[in-house]
């Protein structure tokens, strides 16, 4: 067999050809490393199901492949998820696989400061003298790395281990934690491990859904299709700033100002308690702190109430006689609760409306987060950056027994401290304890809250590997070295989506040039550092899989019944948990139907807190609160891959606009069309005014997905989960009378 350094040579020597197609894949099939050619059940007239790889709701995709290629999807009629439905972007899937832009070959910033492209073996080579340098000057912990919810969860598995266990990092995170932290953290508590409790089928079988801070219409469209669905006319309740498209549709609408939910959450509850409209018989049996609660929220009174959400005090009671004479009341929430600078409260209280009516474990109830990013779940279980595998702790000494055993490993390789979250990484970087990041699937140049600190940022790092599809994003341009990968499609491995499904990728298309899946990427960085005897048994994606359910096995998540990838597809995704001798027959399944929690006595836990102002208040200067959001249901996050669609753009706007109410456009003559600046202490941005009844006076609207949102964006986090609080913030609006005035 061929050192690798020889094979690499080899490999890229023939991926460099125009043609030889074959040769390459049979030289990669050969190789050490484990990379094969196409799966051979998939045959030049075919049609297969996989998972899409957008959004945490998890839909499956038909793929139709033609001589070996695919060429066109369609929603796949009988899947749990989705039954037959998709939304923009899952039919425009393959279209990021085609962009021109892909990144083809590792490229490598020399000393003129210019990236050029090098084989795999120079760039394996450039990472780890350069990693291992910064480590030796700066000690270990001085590297760390930046995951993501886009990849697959043997992936993150892979990456955390060969990350901390083989290069003794100690700090890594993921993007998750820019969505879902705040969700984390409440779950766990208030049941002691991060479990969603619900299934998709509880938005088809509610009375009452209470959304919050949630605009499923557009961001989880899929989803908003199952409520229409709903045969019961239930109540659809709101609660959000602005009147969004969900709002529109709802019976009730509750504009509440921005960031004042946990006021409202906890009026609510202590006029619940107050009507005695509470389940005594389920608080008593399977909730503990209930008077510690009931007295925090008693000085919450509906008048102090209205005064601090902007609401009347009739419809604070108007609301919570709704949730009273609900049967079956499900509350669901994304991020306008959890991008909150006291976003685990929040969440917190509204798992408490639902202990204290008894709306959980019953079908159609539940406190309900919504995922962001397909993999988000996957990340929060088993991508090894703040939590140990398998929702463990890397502090618990047992904990980090039950995994080494589990792999084998010596435990002394195991971190003993826990990661920094990804705020505290980026501070690293500004105080000069982290010198080397490696980034991956993710891109903070654009998504960073107040995004130029992390250009900023970027002069004091010594070393800065970027992993993606593209070597184009605003991260990737700032890199020494770029490694190009595979996408969705392109790669097999599993994800989890919102409803603890887990679910299959397929490899139905071939990477471009020399991108390969994240997988064999972490196999090769494994390799050149010296560390892949750790990992013979990590060969394959499905290899991870099943060590994956090995460390899963008695654990709240345990999916240790699941065979292996042959069953996922069979049985359209397996929610966990799926532990040994389970019924597969059942497709949809929720927790907490016994009472009994994952807390040590078995009972769920009330929380509370005392309610905070926003960081970054209005004041004469800047008047106007920012609002952040998802824009429209083409597009997806930061548009590195939506697009790459002319269909999807062709749905959207091309420039940054921002909405603002009829009153305000009236104060500053600004019409529908004209050029505005808008302005917060960060930064200052040029975008077209569009007037709506749909934002209230003081209030204006900038969707997530421009580049140039975060220029504005105020940097405060969840003290408790670190998740940024991108929701609000203090800006000005003034009309741009040219278009050469600066910006």
């Amino acid at each position: 067999m061929l050192a690798l350094p020889d094979l690499l040579g080899r490999i890229g020597g023939m991926l460099h050809q125009k043609e030889g197609r074959l040769s390459r894949e049979l030289a990669l099939e050969d190789s050490p490393l484990g990379l094969g050619r196409l799966p051979e059940r998939l045959q030049p007239e075919q049609v297969t199901s996989l998972v899409c790889g957008f959004c945490s709701t998890g839909c499956a995709l038909n793929v139709h492949i033609r001589d070996g290629k695919p060429v066109n999807l369609s929603p796949t009629p009988d899947y749990p998820v989705n039954q037959g439905m998709a939304c923009p972007k899952g039919w425009e899937s393959l279209a990021p696989l085609a962009a021109p832009d892909r990144a083809i070959s590792p490229m490598l910033r020399g000393e003129d400061g210019v990236l050029r492209e090098v084989g795999w073996h120079a760039a394996m080579l450039a990472f780890v003298q350069r990693f291992k340098a910064v480590q030796e000057k700066h000690g270990k912990a001085s590297v760390a790395y930046i995951s993501t919810g886009q990849i697959t969860t043997e992936e993150m598995a892979l990456l955390g281990a060969v990350a901390k266990f083989g290069m003794g990092m100690i700090h890594g995170d993921g993007n998750t934690r820019q969505c879902m932290a705040t969700s984390v953290a409440a779950y766990k508590a208030s049941f002691g491990f991060d479990a969603p409790p619900y299934t998709y089928a509880d938005l088809e079988l509610s009375d009452t859904l209470v959304f919050i801070g949630a605009n499923p219409c557009i961001a989880h469209p899929i989803l908003w299709e199952r409520v229409l669905r709903n045969p019961h006319k239930p109540a659809i309740i709101v609660l959000d700033p602005r009147k969004t498209e969900t709002a529109m549709a709802a019976t009730h609408h509750y504009a509440i100002l921005p960031k004042s939910d946990l006021t409202l959450l906890y009026a609510l509850a202590g006029v619940l308690i107050e009507k005695g409209w509470i389940d005594n018989d389920f608080i008593a049996r399977s909730t503990s702190g209930f008077e510690a609660f009931a007295a925090h929220v008693s000085a919450m009174t509906p008048a102090r109430a209205a005064a601090e959400c902007g609401l009347e005090e009739s419809a604070i009671l108007e609301l919570a006689e709704l949730i009273h004479r609900g049967q079956r009341v499900s509350f669901w929430w994304t991020m306008g609760v959890n991008q909150s600078h006291q976003g685990v409260l929040t969440a917190e209280a509204i798992i408490n409306l639902c202990l204290l009516t008894g709306n959980i474990g019953r079908p159609g109830t539940g406190p309900n987060s919504i995922t962001g990013q397909t993999n988000a779940m996957g990340s929060r279980l088993f991508s090894n950056t703040t939590n140990l595998l398998g929702g463990r702790d890397f502090l618990n000494p047992a904990h980090r027994r039950e995994v080494a055993e589990t792999l084998g490993f010596d435990e002394s390789c195991i971190p003993a401290e826990g990661s920094w979250a990804y705020d505290r990484i980026l501070e690293g970087v500004e105080n000069g304890a982290i010198k080397g990041l490696w980034i991956v699937a993710t891109n903070p140049g654009h998504s960073w809250i107040h995004r130029s600190s992390f250009d900023a940022l970027r002069k004091k790092l010594e070393f800065l590997v970027v992993q993606d599809m593209y070597a184009t994003t605003e991260t990737a341009r700032l890199a020494d070295l770029v490694l190009p990968a595979a996408g969705w499609g392109e790669k097999e491995g599993t994800v989890i989506n919102s409803e603890r499904r887990i679910g299959l990728f397929k490899k139905v298309a071939h990477a471009p040039g020399m991108a390969l899946a994240d997988f064999h990427i972490f196999r090769l960085v494994a390799w050149y550092w010296g560390c892949a005897e750790m990992f013979r048994e990590w060969h394959s994606p499905e290899s991870v899989f099943r060590i994956l359910a090995r460390l899963s096995k008695g654990r709240p998540c345990d999916f240790s019944g699941i065979s292996g990838y042959g069953m996922l597809d069979e049985a359209g995704g397996v929610q966990w948990p799926f532990p040994e001798g389970s019924d597969g027959a059942d497709r949809e399944r929720r927790l907490f139907a016994d009472g009994r929690f994952y807390t040590g006595d078995g009972r769920a836990r009330f929380a509370q807190g005392e309610p905070q102002p926003l960081p970054e208040p209005t004041d004469g200067h800047y008047d106007l609160t920012l609002l952040t959001g998802r824009g429209t249901s083409a597009q997806w996050h930061t548009q590195t891959r939506t697009g790459k669609s002319a269909i999807l753009r062709k749905l959207y706007p091309a420039e940054v606009y921002v909405e603002l109410s009829p009153r305000d456009a009236a104060q500053l003559a600004v019409a529908s069309g004209d050029t505005v600046a808008v302005a917060s202490r960060r930064g200052r941005i040029r975008a077209r005014a569009v007037v709506t009844a749909t934002l209230q006076p003081g209030q204006v609207f900038i969707p997530m997905h421009y580049h140039e949102t975060n220029l504005l964006t105020f940097p405060a986090f969840d003290p408790i989960s670190r998740q940024p609080a991108y929701k609000a913030c203090a800006v000005k609006l003034e009309k741009v009378f040219s278009e050469e005035s600066p910006a």
